[in-house]
């Protein structure tokens, strides 16, 4: 008998699994999705993923904390079993909702038709979804690459800012470079591999698209990048890489993961166009300003 009851431990411990951190990744390719959060301040949602209907409670974890390398940063705790791992019952059957009208910033890659969610106690609880995966320099996603993210955020005011502005490299390339903040402090990581993979809870990647470049119509994926040890400041040049062309556009757009369970942020501009001295130098100085050693004017 206790052999029995240690894998049914085992079993209720995997169902309350809690990731990391980031406006927190749920699952991938749902549809039919549905948010609802109680009195309680826990969150469910309903989707369908993989041909299976799912139900995932959520809940411990609101907005974010500056970077540190002493504690983790903040999550939300996760029950794929949509409650019994938490109550011991199928707790969705009975979950109310007591949602009111969302009065908080409009989100980029809110999926359309689920609204998001002022709860009783004036936070605020979001889903979104993107293409988080897709590879570099435009190359066709394997079904792996292109799978859409489904990610829940959970936040009380104030949302990380992505700054980005355009210039030209060398005088030639399209170059962008800016700051990723939150709470009027930069984000950033600790560890990362080497081919820039946040290896803690509070580094992040700028996703990067370009639209309508010799990578073909429409946006594809340019590259990504991190933000900047003890800055969150970044700069990326679109010039060829290896056997890639440029993938100058004429716009561009970029994505990153909110820090803690805050949502993910997002920016498009224009390509800076025809090289401009006197706006390139305009440009340069506030490269400078960035206090960023990486990023250098020229």
């Amino acid at each position: 008998m206790r052999s029995v009851t240690l894998v049914l431990l085992v079993l209720l411990t995997a169902a309350l699994a809690s990731t990391a951190s980031a406006s927190q990744l749920i699952d991938r390719n749902a549809g039919g999705v549905k948010l609802a959060v109680n009195a309680k301040g826990e969150a469910m949602l309903t989707y369908t993923a993989g041909g299976k209907l799912k139900h995932v409670l959520a809940w411990g974890g609101v907005n974010a904390i500056a970077p540190s390398d002493a504690r983790a940063q903040v999550a939300l705790k996760l029950d794929y079993s949509g409650g019994y791992g938490k109550y011991r019952r199928d707790y969705w059957k009975t979950f109310g909702t007591a949602c009111g009208a969302y009065d908080g910033p409009d989100l980029h890659w809110a999926i359309s038709g689920v609204p998001s969610c002022t709860a009783p106690d004036g936070s605020y609880w979001a889903v979104q979804s993107w293409q988080r995966a897709l590879p570099n320099y435009g190359a066709a996603p394997t079904a792996t690459q292109a799978v859409w993210e489904l990610r829940l955020s959970h936040w009380t005011s104030g949302l990380a800012t992505l700054t980005v502005a355009t210039d030209w490299a060398w005088h030639q390339w399209d170059h962008l470079f800016g700051t990723f903040n939150y709470s009027g402090s930069p984000v950033y990581g600790f560890k990362s591999t080497v081919g820039g993979e946040p290896l803690d809870s509070f580094g992040r990647n700028i996703y990067v698209d370009t639209f309508d470049s010799a990578y073909g119509a429409g946006w594809k994926r340019e590259n990504s990048f991190l933000a900047h040890t003890g800055t969150g400041a970044f700069c990326y040049s679109v010039n060829p890489h290896g056997p890639h062309p440029s993938g100058k556009g004429t716009r561009y757009r970029a994505t990153v993961i909110g820090p803690g369970v805050t949502p993910d942020i997002f920016w498009e501009g224009l390509a800076p166009g025809v090289y401009d001295k006197s706006a390139d130098a305009i440009a340069n100085d506030s490269i400078v300003q960035l206090g960023d050693k990486l990023c250098r004017a020229n």
